[in-house]
């Protein structure tokens, strides 16, 4: 079994595709489908994961199902079963289960699964950490949340942790991360959550790759969400891991 330096080392070489190659038409993010697409180009998959009211484990980003399923319902309140009910977007696919998605990549690409704390840290923790415990592929764990991650470390030391951070006000009011307090965004976006976190690499908002703290910061570094390619020529030239969409390198 390889360490968490060899394991953030191989990642090194790798692009990858947020919510999978998705294209929110026929692919919709964080979807079977998406995940499959990125498989068969070669990428490795950024993905998402909630913990259902039945404490199932799903794969989507917000919260809330307005975006992604047109109905004002929080997928922490409905099981697995409910969820079902709601397709993603005009598509027949609805929320996959982690699980669904561990069998699907079996290790064929690297995994950088977020963790989406609602009030649950532990429970959500100890069930990702279950699902992966005989998952024979290469994967690491981020979340904006420093204490799913102090968690992380003391409970499971082996594996390689990420602290997502930024100028996280700037995020659009649409997004399910932009709910964020003054002084919380100050500790973000100067990486000072790392003292509570002691992350294995950074996951920083491209926008704000600018930034002292995250040009200071002597780890590994991914950025998120980088949309153009000539943004992923400039990850590529400081050493900085994507996580890009809405483009495809390998077609530029």
């Amino acid at each position: 079994m390889k360490n968490k330096t060899e394991i953030l080392e191989e990642l090194k070489n790798w692009d990858f595709a947020h919510r999978g190659l998705y294209d929110n038409i026929t692919s919709p993010e964080n979807s079977l489908s998406a995940f499959r697409k990125a498989v068969e180009k070669g990428y490795a998959i950024e993905l998402d994961v909630h913990l259902t009211k039945d404490e199932k484990l799903v794969v989507v980003h917000d919260s809330s199902l307005k975006r992604m399923s047109g109905v004002e319902l929080d997928i922490e309140g409905l099981t697995l079963e409910e969820s079902k009910q709601y397709p993603l977007l005009s598509t027949s696919e609805t929320m996959p289960e982690f699980k669904e998605v561990l069998s699907l990549v079996n290790g064929k690409v690297p995994l950088l699964v977020e963790l989406k704390v609602v009030k649950n840290t532990e429970k959500l923790v100890d069930k990702v950490m279950e699902e992966l415990d005989s998952y024979d592929g290469l994967y690491v764990i981020e979340s904006f949340y420093p204490f799913a991650l102090k968690y992380l470390k003391e409970k499971y030391p082996e594996v390689a942790r990420g602290q997502l951070a930024g100028n996280l006000l700037k995020e659009s009011k649409k997004s399910s991360d932009a709910d964020i307090k003054p002084y919380e965004n100050f500790l973000m976006k100067n990486l000072f959550v790392n003292l509570i976190s002691s992350p294995d690499f950074v996951a920083f908002k491209y926008e704000d790759i600018c930034l002292k703290s995250f040009k200071r910061y002597k780890g590994y570094k991914y950025t998120w969400t980088v949309r153009k390619y000539e943004d992923y020529l400039i990850c590529k030239e400081q050493g900085i891991t994507p996580i890009f969409e809405k483009f495809d390198p390998k077609e530029m």
